[in-house]
């Protein structure tokens, strides 16, 4: 077993995350103490928490923890000079610092503030040497954050091609139990297929996300795209679904539509659009209007389920052709 995968055995083991943290915070407490700074494990504590999930995060997570607790060290000098070194001022330095921290939309810092703003009132004096070494303890323990939120993120490739796969999978599934009830009304489904495609795509939306916010140059996430496109379809195809019941006994071109999802279980699994089934949707729309009219509520309401079931199929297929196309020229 190479080092690299000895690496990557031991991140599974105990977590990237929970990995990164234990080394930011070791090269923060060693940095302040190489430079002779006042209580070096600060630095360890502040690089704990400045470590995050993806590097884009851990940048605007950095900018505004350091922000807020320069805020908050610039409110506490303040107050501890005029008021003193009383644990009652603590209590007003949170009563006005917090509140202004939200405003400013910099909850994230206030925590990494207090930390600070403690560490200020345990030194006892407010000067430029105590002010300092705060400032010190900020910029060795969230650049050391830092640096490792972007020496290292995992590769979010291997585990969207597995969700797309899955989701298709389910798809095609889902398609073929439709075309089966086409056939045979009796046909009983537990749905499993549906739940399972709906876990897939929203972990792959989370996972596409979080691969997003990994590069530094922000750009289109494709994946962002496709998950996005498979969640509208599962929406449509869940309203098929309640026109399919309907239907399915009672036209007499019932098989003509399990035929058509039939197709529709190879297509969701097809790089690029080819445009067949949408053509078959269209010779079979013009069968439908070609029907005499409902001469009874039965058949009436017969036909509004068929107008909305080819109405989603034809959304289904205009989401899939666009979404087709955009994965083609990836």
């Amino acid at each position: 077993m190479n080092v690299k995968e000895g690496a990557n055995k031991l991140s599974r083991l105990i977590g990237l995350r929970v990995m990164k943290t234990a080394l930011a915070a070791l090269a923060a407490i060693y940095i302040a103490m190489l430079l002779h700074v006042d209580n070096p494990q600060a630095a360890g504590i502040l690089a704990i928490l400045g470590v995050d999930t993806t590097r884009w995060r851990g940048i605007m997570t950095v900018y505004a923890r350091f922000a807020a607790s320069a805020i908050g060290l610039v409110v506490a000098s303040a107050l501890f000079a005029a008021a003193g070194f009383h644990i009652w001022a603590l209590a007003v330095y949170i009563l006005i610092a917090f509140p202004l921290l939200t405003r400013l939309k910099m909850k994230e810092g206030i925590v990494t503030g207090a930390v600070i703003v403690f560490q200020l009132f345990h030194s006892g004096i407010v000067s430029w040497h105590t002010i300092g070494t705060e400032l010190a303890l900020l910029a060795i323990g969230l650049g050391s954050a830092t640096i490792f939120n972007l020496v290292y993120m995992p590769r979010e490739a291997k585990s969207l091609e597995m969700l797309r796969r899955t989701t298709e999978a389910m798809f095609a599934a889902t398609l073929g139990e439709l075309a089966k009830f086409l056939r045979d009304p009796g046909t009983v489904w537990s749905g499993d297929e549906l739940l399972k495609a709906e876990a897939a795509i929203e972990e792959g939306l989370q996972a596409a996300q979080r691969a997003r916010e990994n590069r530094l140059i922000r750009q289109d996430e494709p994946w962002l795209l496709y998950f996005g496109m498979r969640r509208e379809q599962l929406d449509m195809i869940q309203l098929m679904m309640e026109n399919v019941a309907f239907v399915s006994s009672s036209v007499p071109q019932a098989e003509a539509i399990a035929s058509l999802f039939d197709r529709l279980t190879r297509d969701v699994r097809s790089e690029f659009y080819e445009g067949t089934t949408e053509r078959e949707l269209d010779l079979l729309e013009r069968e439908f209007k070609a029907m005499p009219l409902p001469a009874t509520r039965q058949e009436f309401e017969i036909r509004a389920a068929l107008l909305h079931l080819c109405r989603e199929l034809r959304r289904y297929l205009t989401v899939g052709r666009r979404g087709k196309m955009r994965r083609s020229s990836r």
